[in-house]
């Protein structure tokens, strides 16, 4: 089944954004690399493709994992996540309807 992660930034989070990225998109191109990955990216802080130094509020990436417990846990490891970039995790099931 697939999950809908949500990543909260914490207030100002660009400098430690960057430092992490690189890690951050690695584990995420491990679950690409074996098609587990519907969609992802991060949510600019304004209505622009490059928000440059306003940055970004958080993240979503939509994954097949085998239980809302195992994408928990992924998202639990997430370089965001250890880091501090994010505040907080959610996790919801997600069910595809279109297309």
């Amino acid at each position: 089944m697939y999950y809908a992660i949500f990543g909260y930034d914490v207030p100002n989070s660009l400098p430690l954004r960057k430092q992490v990225r690189e890690q951050h998109l690695s584990r995420i191109q491990e679950l690409a690399n074996v098609g587990r990955v519907l969609v992802g990216g991060p949510h600019p802080a304004i209505d622009s493709e490059d928000p440059g130094e306003s940055g970004f509020t958080g993240s979503l990436i939509i994954a097949e994992f085998p239980s809302l417990k195992d994408a928990e846990h992924w998202a639990s490891e997430d370089p965001y996540t250890t880091s501090g970039v994010f505040s907080h995790v959610e996790v919801k099931p997600f069910k595809i309807v279109i297309p």
